[in-house]
This record gives structure tokens, C-alpha cells and sequence, in this order.
């Protein structure tokens, strides 16, 4: 078994009565007040599941939580090593932590063994993305489908619109797909997006996507209401994350490009793009919706690399 995956145990549902005590008030917290994704949700919910299986097999129970040492907690980390791959080890241990901080706050737990934890270092792979001759082969898919009478025009404007809000947006797939006609301001060109904790940030589309977003808009008959998703299924529901997915793997595959590629990553083909033009990295932070700086700065290295590549050509001294 891959490290990256977790064991059955992991997928065991903790026991009604520890559910009902434990973890569904941490996960009414997490959903109501913090408004936590439900992605991240779930995934807090798997570390603690995962947790009071190793309680089990370690011969404790849920009524446990509350006796470990930072040494125990050191044991479970280096056990789950075998079962995690580091970056899942990391996520659960900050659900976890983030488990017992909540449990402090309503008094029913005195100290967090979770805190200073020793965790395996992170590797810090860099962000895949296209190329701006790549994006181009791919936003030119739909178009192509539609010179082949194999698309409708509304199949392949809304094609188009979908790549279009996302690379040109920079926008996450939650983002794009909750994204309605209401939150567009069609005389400035941009959105007003909700993105992770529910901040709320400005993003300009860009004429390309504002002109593909106006031609879709008028194949819908009877037009269309502010509250009405931007990306829509042909039969007229919103889009899900999912089909955003399939979609844009479609094109990947029609354009020849890496199926690696993930809607994400035309994020990340957005930030350095930007980067590549002389976009500083304040600006950028600001458009993606980072929290940190720190989390942008993963893009320069493409702006570095393509400095190098100008000083080599351009420099005497190169």
C-alpha cells in the first residue's frame, strides 16, 4: 500500500456515541462559525476518525483525549507516517490540533498535545502550469469543436467561458462554479468572488472572458437572473466542480497538453503569467486571494527563470 493513501481503519466511522460527543459539535464549529470548506470539513473529519482508530488499537477509547502525552502524540505521528504521505500527515495534525483547541475553548479539554508536534518536512515541489502558447492551444478547443460540427454554439460558448473564467479570473473551481450573473459587473469587467474563510475579493475577468460570458448569456432564452449561475450544465444548472474537471481534461486531451493539468493549475498558469509580465507579487497576492505572501511566492520562480533566460541572451557577461 501506498504511504500517500490511508488504510481501511482510517475509513472506519467513529461509534454513534463518540460522533455524537466529539466530533459533531467540532464539525458545526468548523461548518457555522469558522465556514469552513467542505472539503476541508471532510477532511478534518477523516483525522479524527483515523485518530480514535489508533486510540482503538492502541488499547484506549475517546475517553483518552484528554490523558495523552506529547510523547503518545509523537508515536501516533510517526506511526501514521507508514499509512500518510507527508502532506496529508500535515493536514490531519492541523485538524487535529485545531480538534483539541476547540475542545479547550468549551472546557472539556485542558491542553493541546498536538502543539509543537515534530512533523516531517514538507517537500516544496513547484506549481505545474501552461504555457501562454499552451493556454492558447487549449482555449482554442471549443472553437475548433464547433469548426467540426461536433459542438453546438452554446455547447462550445459555454466551454470556452468555463476556461475563459478560470484562467483569465484566476479563479478556483468553487469560486468559478458559485460565481453568479449578479457578482459581474459587465461595465468594469470583473467579479465579486467568495473565496476560502469567505472573503470576499475583486477579480477583474478580462475582455476575452467578458465577451465569451455575453455571447453565452444571450443564447439563453428569456435571459437571465442576477441570482443565475455564469457556468451552467446545457440543461441550464450550475456546474459542479466535478464537471469543471471532466471538461477541462476533454480539451487537455483534444489540445495534446499534459493530463496532468488540473483547473487549478490554470490558477497557477494565471499567477505566473502575471508574474512573467511584470505583475508585482503585492498585486498578485491580492488578485489570487493568498491570505500570505508567502503563498504567492511560489510562482516566482518561473519569473526568475525567465530573467536568467533574458540576462543569458542579453548580457555581455553572461
Amino acid at each position: 500500500m501506498s504511504p500517500a493513501h490511508s488504510s481501511p481503519q482510517a475509513d472506519e466511522p467513529l461509534p454513534a456515541a463518540v460522533a455524537a460527543e466529539w466530533l459533531q459539535p467540532f464539525l458545526d464549529y468548523l461548518e457555522k462559525e469558522r465556514r469552513y470548506s467542505g472539503y476541508t470539513v471532510r477532511n478534518y473529519r477523516q483525522a479524527i476518525e483515523d485518530f480514535h482508530q489508533w486510540l482503538k488499537r492502541s488499547g484506549r477509547s475517546a475517553a483518552d483525549f484528554g490523558r495523552l502525552t506529547a510523547r503518545e502524540v509523537r508515536d501516533f505521528v510517526i506511526e501514521a507516517q507508514s499509512r500518510f504521505g507527508r502532506r496529508t500527515l500535515h493536514n490531519h495534525v492541523s485538524g487535529l490540533r485545531t480538534f483539541y483547541r476547540y475542545w479547550m475553548r468549551e472546557g472539556k479539554l485542558t491542553k493541546n498535545p498536538f502543539l509543537g508536534v515534530p512533523l516531517p518536512k514538507l517537500e516544496k515541489p513547484l506549481p505545474k502550469f501552461l504555457t501562454e502558447a499552451q493556454m492558447l492551444k487549449l482555449l482554442a478547443g471549443p472553437e475548433k469543436l464547433l469548426a467540426a460540427e461536433t459542438l453546438s454554439r452554446p455547447a462550445a460558448l459555454r466551454d470556452r467561458l468555463v476556461l475563459e473564467v478560470l484562467y483569465g479570473g484566476g479563479l478556483r473551481v468553487s469560486e468559478a462554479v458559485a460565481l453568479n450573473y449578479g457578482d459581474v459587473d459587465f461595465d468594469t469587467g470583473s467579479a465579486r468572488v467568495l473565496g476560502k474563510g469567505r472573503k470576499e475579493r475583486i477579480c477583474p475577468l478580462g475582455d476575452a472572458a467578458m465577451a465569451v460570458m455575453k455571447a453565452f448569456r444571450q443564447t439563453k432564452d428569456g435571459g437571465v437572473e442576477r441570482s443565475d449561475p455564469v457556468l451552467t450544465t446545457l440543461a441550464g444548472g450550475r456546474m459542479t466542480p466535478g464537471e469543471v474537471q471532466k471538461l477541462v481534461k476533454k480539451y487537455l486531451a483534444l489540445a495534446d497538453l499534459p493530463m496532468d493539468i488540473t483547473p487549478h493549475k490554470l490558477r497557477h498558469s494565471y499567477a505566473t503569467h502575471l508574474l512573467n509580465a511584470g505583475a508585482d507579487l503585492r498585486s498578485v497576492q491580492e488578485l489570487l486571494g493568498h491570505a500570505s505572501l508567502t503563498t504567492t511566492q511560489i510562482y516566482t520562480h518561473t519569473s526568475v527563470a525567465r530573467l536568467k533566460e533574458i540576462y543569458a541572451k542579453a548580457h555581455p557577461r553572461a
